[in-house]
């Protein structure tokens, strides 16, 4: 895998309460300049695309808890891509999950997925779960067709681990997000069978990638 693709699987992030227009414009900066992805909060996503047309544009519905409606959550993901972004990632209602209802679950990522024609992540807040709740939100992004599953918000504590990465992806591709710093981080991460990473330390970890693996 050459730097080029090496990055190509990265989603360069800012996601927090304070960002700021300008902390997305340096984002959406680097991540050109660098070959990789963006993912911004959802009120950013029309300025970025004016601003970096050729970047793949992620954002965030239902973030950071994953508790509101169903109806919400279709028309938070319907305005999303119509101010054009490019991929969803979506939160699980953990509480729903956790409380065994695994039909709501299923109907709260099935709305979203049915709504738009771009890519849908799970993000299933892997911290907070059992392995048993782990492959249950897993069957339920499955059985909603959604196209990914993501470990991590970055808002709870714990992030991304190798063996949460091998559980998840015997169902999906995964998206390893939270607490992955470098190259390094991100090569375990790869090997553990994540297709893509999310991580505000995008650059680091591009510039430490010798390209010398796989």
């Amino acid at each position: 895998m050459d730097r080029e693709a090496f990055a190509g699987r990265i989603d360069h992030t800012v996601l927090g309460p304070e960002t700021t227009p300008g902390d997305v414009e340096a984002v959406l900066g680097a991540a050109a300049e660098h070959g990789m992805n963006a993912c911004i909060p959802p009120c950013y996503v029309v300025g970025a695309v004016e601003h970096a047309p050729t970047t793949t544009v992620a954002t965030v519905i239902d973030f950071p808890h994953g508790q509101g409606s169903v109806a919400s959550k279709r028309t938070e993901a319907e305005n999303a891509v119509a101010d054009g972004a490019d991929e969803l990632d979506l939160v699980v209602n953990v509480g729903r999950l956790k409380d065994g209802d695994d039909e709501a679950v299923r109907a709260g990522i099935a709305a979203v997925v049915e709504a738009v024609a771009v890519p849908v992540k799970v993000i299933i807040e892997t911290a907070l779960l059992t392995d048993e709740e782990k492959r249950s939100a897993c069957e339920a992004a499955v059985a909603a067709d959604a196209d990914m599953v993501k470990t991590s918000t970055g808002f709870a504590d714990g992030g991304a681990r190798v063996d949460d990465v091998e559980l998840m992806s015997e169902y999906l591709p995964v998206k390893a997000s939270g607490g992955v710093g470098s190259a390094a981080d991100a090569l375990a991460m790869f090997d553990a069978g994540a297709e893509r990473i999310g991580a505000s330390s995008g650059v680091a970890i591009v510039k430490g990638y010798s390209g010398e693996r796989r």
